[in-house]
């Protein structure tokens, strides 16, 4: 007979390792202070557990590296641009695509073509990246998510979906201002959040019907993919390499930041089906990354990157990823430490608004609470609340929906004792929360300032 067991294993072997720098509580409170209380400017041999993202953090597997002694560095026509749009056009079969160095440029090059002043751009959620993109073209950026995906408690299987019936009042409303509708999965900002196929469906159909572009920012596709094999009804039989094309099939383009479910350290592109819009953005790339059989990247990261997409969609591997991020938010919850619901695909998201509720939201409690799990046990996350999104374009502060701390999971890298040992600092961490301080900003730039602010600790 079959034996299910419980103990989650990873499907790999370790082949190469590298050392951690153990540091004590008096040299992290000296870097974090030398930070000005920013994680993002904290040297990495000072972090132990480096969960501030999982873009270009994960680890190449034996077949990456070995792709990468293939990479062409011909300047035009490398054979490695050609095994990389193979690669991308046998999961998203787009006509034309674009490589980018990294998603952000993607997201660049496409909204200096489409966006501009009086535009408004719908999204579930934007995230950082592509909200500031969408801004400073002019345009306006509309977050579309449904009220389940804005309650950090509620049980819901796609709190990632779009509100049907405020995009059509939207389209209805303001067609001619609405140059495309984005569809970010999974939904980064939401808490990593799946977006269902029939959600998928019926936005396709509503663009469709008011002759308006469907992008998908699809950089977490295969795990979208997973959710909706295993939480959708009819999807069960379905491969995930098949789920993966109907999501494509169903937009007219999309943005992808490959350092993410592709596996590469750097990477990105843009594809799209329109031969007018693929020609003024591949004017665009050529200006600001490189040819367009190269966009930014060396011969080596597309060979890279054509080997991680046929990896990303194994079901072994996607089952031990999500099983392993879920690891982590069911122990924090069992713990009573407050988490978005359900565990998401990339990472943990820790309610701070819950947790520091001791905190007016413009003393920035995700930014409290993340230098606090630094501070304890060396362990670099993220704030997504107020600081990141806080800050609008007219200049006015208000709080964000939601104050989250993400702790992103590297694919790939870390053990279950690594993951062990972040469970016991955030729980450490969460029973002392009520003595935890506010903080304010000293310095910040005029875009994307979460990255290069600085802050000090209130009294």
């Amino acid at each position: 007979m079959d034996h299910v067991f419980s103990t989650i294993i990873e499907p790999f072997r370790i082949h190469s390792v590298e050392p951690l720098r153990m540091t004590t509580p008096a040299e992290r409170a000296q870097a974090i202070e030398g930070a000005g209380y920013n994680l993002f400017s904290l040297r990495a041999e000072d972090v132990l557990i480096d969960l501030l993202t999982d873009s270009g953090t994960g680890a190449m597997s034996r077949d990456q590296w070995a792709a990468i002694q293939h990479g062409d560095e011909s300047y035009a026509g490398s054979p490695s641009w050609f095994r990389f749009e193979a690669a991308v056009k046998e999961l998203f079969p787009f006509r034309h695509v674009i490589p980018t160095h990294q998603g952000r440029a993607a997201e660049k090059i496409l909204f200096s073509v489409l966006g501009g002043p009086g535009k408004v751009v719908p999204n579930n959620t934007h995230f950082d990246t592509t909200r500031a993109n969408v801004e400073a073209s002019g345009a306006e950026a509309l977050d579309l998510v449904i009220a389940e995906g804005l309650d950090p408690a509620l049980v819901h299987p796609f709190k990632g979906n779009m509100d049907l019936q405020r995009l059509e009042e939207v389209l209805t409303s303001r067609r001619d201002d609405v140059p495309v509708v984005m569809m970010t999965i999974t939904n980064n900002s939401g808490g990593g959040q799946p977006v269902s196929l029939e959600n998928l469906r019926a936005v396709s159909e509503i663009c469709r019907r008011h002759g308006v572009l469907f992008f998908l920012d699809a950089c977490r596709f295969a795990e979208n993919a997973w959710f909706i094999h295993e939480r959708e009804a009819a999807q069960a039989d379905r491969s995930i390499p098949d789920i993966v094309r109907e999501m494509a099939q169903l937009a007219d383009g999309m943005t992808m930041s490959a350092k993410k479910d592709p596996f590469g350290n750097i990477g990105g592109w843009l594809a799209l089906n329109d031969d007018a819009l693929a020609e003024q953005c591949r004017n665009v790339l050529i200006l600001t990354e490189g040819f367009p059989t190269y966009g930014g990247l060396a011969g080596r990261d597309l060979e890279a990157l054509a080997q991680g997409l046929s990896e990303a969609v194994s079901p072994d591997y996607l089952r031990y990823r999500i099983r392993s991020t879920a690891y982590l938010g069911e122990a924090l919850a069992a713990a009573g430490v407050p988490v978005v619901q359900p565990i998401g695909g990339h990472a943990v998201y820790i309610d701070a608004k819950a947790l520091l509720g001791h905190l007016d939201p413009l003393t920035y409690p995700g930014q409290s609470l993340a230098v606090a799990l630094y501070l304890a046990g060396g362990i670099r996350s993220v704030e997504i609340g107020s600081v990141m999104f806080g800050r609008h374009p007219d200049g006015t502060e208000v709080p964000a929906p939601m104050e989250l701390v993400r702790l992103a999971i590297p694919r790939r890298t870390y053990t279950q004792s690594h993951i062990d040992y972040v469970i016991e600092v955030v729980t450490s961490v969460a029973s002392a929360a009520p003595s935890l301080p506010g903080y304010a900003m000293t310095y910040e730039p005029p875009t994307l300032r979460h990255f290069t602010a600085r802050f000090k600790p209130l009294a």
